[in-house]
């Protein structure tokens, strides 16, 4: 049998304790599906006293995080710090140019500088894993670059942040308000402290533009982004989108098409009868579109020690393989800068709803902008639900383009009919 894989690891909180525990556990599975003995060799973290419920005693300390890179006993640097920069980036950069393995689940740094640790593995023929990335345990990042490789994708899309999944679909089925569930989320460790980067779509961002790199051979391109959370959904949203044959998710979308890459993560109203409609809790989920391989639908856990570890663990099991390629599906020079689509020129049905004053010519008033930025009305519902004192009004509108919506709720900006800006969210097709 070959000589082990040897690793480092930085980090050791519950994804990095989670790959020692998987490891040990399966380490007899794992060299015979590996063709060789995967061993931790060396860990590094801030605190060295704390307890992990692990014993760390077999693998030597490394003080110095960057240090790992220059190890010479180590093969591969398996890195779960987190940031976009920092600590976890000055690792990235030093393993790479030393021309050791690279396997990360850090997903703001990819989103960030992908394309620059891509272009250094290459150099450095370097294998950069990141499998554990994008919805955790789910082999997404495989399928996509390796199942899926012979097909022009047209749009990846899908429920991509579980903290959002499991705040919306307990709204739905408890019939309770957004800053109640998150605080219940909270308590739960489903969400952070600060939550800002779940719930104002941040996390699902950076994972939205992994995918599209790897779909649409394209540069990572964060910034093109467009990015709305789910932090002004209410109950009577929820409860509407019910009453119209929908469930409201956040969805991660991106499309490729000839006015150059959309890309966005935003509420949606899905439809009863599509799969993510019926992905709950914390639970993610990923569905891309072949042109020859149809629709692919990938569901799973999205987080937690076990799943992200798992996904961890088989990256090092390829790298011992000796399995490599290209980090984004193609070599880094021939990843396309993409140019970004204007949304206002995407065609499709919409929601949205008003919280207005309860008097006489209130909706004359909003449907007067519907009409003039061209919105053709599909129904309008007043149910006579009150929030503080005033009334929700809802519209579906008929299919068409978003920069009329836009121009529209432009039209109503400042109304004295209006109580709080207005919420949209487009359909799912």
């Amino acid at each position: 049998m070959a000589d082990a894989l040897r690793v480092a690891l930085a980090g050791l909180g519950t994804v990095g304790g989670g790959v020692i525990r998987l490891l040990d556990a399966n380490r007899d599975l794992i060299t015979r599906r590996a063709g060789r003995p995967i061993e931790v060799v060396a860990i590094s973290a801030r605190d060295r006293t704390r307890d992990r419920g692990i014993d760390l005693s077999r693998f030597a300390w490394v003080d110095d995080t960057s240090a790992l890179a220059a190890q010479d006993d180590v093969d591969v640097v398996a890195e779960m710090i987190g940031g976009s920069d920092g600590p976890a980036l000055t690792l990235a950069r030093a393993t790479l140019a030393a021309g050791r393995g690279f396997v990360t689940a850090n997903k703001a740094m990819l989103a960030h500088h992908g394309l620059e640790l891509a272009e250094l593995a290459e150099r450095g023929n370097a294998p950069l894993k990141f499998e554990a990335a994008v919805a955790g345990g789910i082999p997404v990042i495989k399928g996509l670059r390796e199942g899926a490789a012979a097909n022009a994708i047209g749009r990846v899309y899908g429920i991509l942040n579980g903290t959002c999944n499991f705040i919306l679909s307990k709204m739905e089925a408890e019939g309770r308000d957004f800053a109640e569930v998150l605080a219940e989320a909270q308590a739960l460790g489903y969400a952070e402290a600060d939550p800002t980067f779940d719930i104002d779509g941040i996390d699902a961002a950076h994972k939205l533009s992994i995918l599209a790199s790897i779909a649409f051979g394209t540069r990572p391109a964060f910034a093109a982004v467009q990015a709305q959370g789910i932090r002004h959904v209410l109950g009577a949203d929820i409860a509407e989108a019910a009453a119209l044959g929908h469930r409201v998710r956040l969805v991660g979308l991106a499309e490729a098409g000839p006015h150059g890459l959309f890309q966005r993560v935003h509420p949606h109203l899905v439809p009863f009868d599509h799969p993510l409609a019926h992905v709950t809790g914390s639970t993610n989920a990923v569905v891309a579109e072949g042109d020859h391989v149809g629709r692919l639908f990938f569901q799973g856990a999205g987080a937690g020690e076990g799943p992200t570890a798992s996904a961890v663990v088989a990256d090092l099991i390829d790298i011992a393989r000796g399995v490599a390629g290209p980090p984004f599906a193609m070599p880094a020079a021939l990843l396309a800068a993409p140019t970004a689509a204007d949304s206002g020129e995407r065609r499709g049905r919409a929601y949205l709803r008003f919280t207005v004053e309860d008097r006489v010519g209130v909706l004359a008033e909003i449907a007067a902008a519907m009409r003039d930025a061209g919105v053709s009305i599909e129904s309008l519902i007043q149910r006579g639900v009150t929030v503080e004192g005033h009334v929700l009004v809802a519209i579906v509108t008929h299919e068409g383009p978003e920069r009329c919506v836009a121009q529209a709720l432009e039209r109503l900006r400042g109304s004295q009919s209006l109580a709080g800006q207005p919420l949209w969210m487009p359909i799912l097709g």
